[in-house]
């Protein structure tokens, strides 16, 4: 009678450690995640968009495991009611909403691609009224990446953020990011943008900047960049050049 009750306990504990262990959970077909952001002042391709103030942003984005994505970021800006007044209308739009959807995916082994559209929403905004051209601007993009470089070509398909006649203009910029340990990344940048019709506007722009991942969604950056912009292409009310060389701090928090 001991024996047998022995050789059952035996034989359920063996029952219990051979049982294979349970399947870890699937990865959800779907991701939602968001960010907000606090910026010594909003740079978009070298040139401030804030008038070397600081900038309040945030943003969404929705990913499915098959590469599809869609999402929405805003930012404060001064660019538009800095255009002026024209007969007496001030121009107005005090918000870039940015609302865009794409694929990304691999071509081949550590080569991958990313193609999508992109609108650039003024919300409200009145350029129109100085400029006689919408700052509302329509893009498609396409990138490559391959190991830490990538790539990408963006083409307007209206005018570009107000210019006249500027359809059909293009921006081509080359990055990398170097991971050098301890939550830092190190990412050069350089860009080109044409602006079709109007070579006054069109410029390189280059930037080096740091971030440091803090853990618990936290990451803050420091950006050293410029532009070799023209002489009053791109100046604020009181005549700064808006592509000068500067320096710009941010925090931005994921969740």
């Amino acid at each position: 009678m001991i024996l047998a009750a022995l050789t059952l306990a035996a034989s359920s504990s063996f029952a219990q450690t051979a049982a294979p262990a349970e399947a870890p959970a699937a990865a959800p077909e779907n991701t939602l995640a968001f960010n907000a952001s606090l910026a010594s002042e909003y740079r978009y391709r070298g040139i401030s968009q804030s008038r070397f103030l600081p900038a309040v942003q945030g943003g969404v984005d929705f990913t499915h495991t098959s590469g599809f994505y869609v999402g929405a970021w805003a930012s404060t800006i001064k660019w538009i009611k800095d255009g002026g007044t024209v007969a007496g209308v001030n121009a107005k739009g005090p918000v870039e909403l940015d609302l865009y959807g794409g694929y990304r995916g691999e071509v081949v082994k550590d080569v991958a691609y990313d193609v999508g559209y992109l609108r650039y929403e003024y919300v409200g905004n009145s350029y129109k009224n100085v400029s006689g051209v919408n700052a509302n601007t329509d893009e498609i993009y396409g990138a490559l990446t391959y190991s830490v470089v990538t790539a990408k070509y963006s083409h307007s398909l209206s005018d570009l953020f107000g210019t006249p006649n500027s359809k059909n203009s293009g921006y081509l910029d080359v990055s990398a990011t170097f991971d050098l340990g301890n939550g830092l990344s190190l990412v050069p940048h350089v860009g080109r943008q044409l602006v079709k019709n109007n070579g006054l506007y069109s410029y390189t722009d280059y930037a080096l900047t740091l971030n440091k991942d803090l853990g618990n969604g936290f990451v803050v950056s420091g950006a050293v960049l410029g532009t070799d912009a023209k002489s009053g292409a791109y100046v604020s009310p009181s005549n700064k050049n808006l592509g000068r060389d500067g320096v710009v701090l941010s925090v931005k928090y994921n969740f």
